[in-house]
């Protein structure tokens, strides 16, 4: 099969579901407002889909498929991926792509078409790899069976903009999935568990050394995989942390600013005010007055 997706006749399993936005509501949604940073072009969910096979030459849309159950594979570029279940792919606009079910254990897949002014910014944070292993998700499943519902709505406008936003909720949602990276020691760095690490010492210090000594990597190599997974240095990250805790106290509005510094393992409460502004962007006694205004 090859050319446009959306005109795919794949005959569809049994349960499987396939819609597409009609043109009229594509226009729409890219003139409105309020739908055309990211919308959906067509979606569906192929249950056991054995003997499913598509090939895309110069897709002129982005393609989400998550991988629920079963195994199936991915061609893109000069690679060949193996899917299994917990997989998602990613495949942007104008990149030559196949993909199927394996013939032993044909998978079941969740997909959209999507398109918008602001799609690309919507994907980027997933990185720039094909293939995300993010694990069988049922929280992701729901999502995408509340984008499926569309279906039942009819085809008004203002359920087609709601579709739009429970879109970028699920790409938003997936920005925020716990990212790990495979170490060449074979050993895995999580940053759910670097950051969880850091929450027990909201009340002292941490610095660089001892955080890699905590995941036995040297502190360059800690330093470099950290930033190369979230953008941002550790240290940095743990002040984050930090000032966000600080937050928490200064909105419950009984301790001085002197206190708070205090609970976060700042001897030098001038100190913690300059960090504090940095970050926050305004002065602790300015976002204590905030609140309480």
């Amino acid at each position: 099969m090859s050319g446009s997706p959306l005109l795919s006749t794949w005959p569809l399993p049994q349960q499987g579901v396939r819609f597409i936005t009609p043109p009229r509501l594509r226009r729409a949604l890219a003139r409105h407002p309020l739908g055309q940073a990211c919308y959906p072009l067509a979606l569906g969910y192929y249950p056991a889909a054995s003997g499913h096979l598509m090939q895309r030459q110069v897709p002129d849309d982005h393609l989400l498929i998550y991988c629920s159950a079963g195994e199936g594979w991915l061609e893109i570029g000069d690679g060949r991926f193996d899917v299994m279940a917990g997989d998602l792919l990613v495949l942007p606009k104008g990149q030559a792509h196949a993909y199927g079910a394996s013939a032993e254990r044909p998978w079941s897949i969740f997909w959209v078409h999507l398109e918008g002014g602001l799609a690309e910014e919507f994907l980027r944070p997933l990185g720039k790899s094909p293939r995300l292993r993010i694990g069988v998700q049922p929280r992701l499943r729901g999502e995408f069976d509340a984008l499926l519902a569309l279906r039942r709505q009819g085809l008004s406008l203002p359920h087609f903009i709601h579709a739009a936003h429970l879109l970028q909720s699920l790409l938003t949602s997936l920005a925020l999935r716990p990212v790990r990276a495979r170490l060449k020691s074979g050993g895995v760095l999580d940053i759910e568990a670097v950051q969880a690490l850091m929450r027990e010492h909201l009340d002292s210090t941490l610095n660089l050394d001892e955080l890699a000594a905590q995941f036995h990597l040297s502190r360059f190599h800690f330093a470099k995989t950290y930033r190369a997974l979230t953008g941002q240095a550790p240290i940095q990250d743990f002040i984050r942390l930090k000032m966000t805790h600080a937050c928490r106290l200064l909105d419950q509005g009984h301790l001085e600013v002197r206190q708070v510094a205090e609970q976060l393992g700042y001897a030098d409460a001038y100190y913690f005010s300059r960090l504090f502004k940095r970050v926050v962007g305004m002065a602790p006694s300015h976002y204590r007055a905030l609140h309480q205004g």
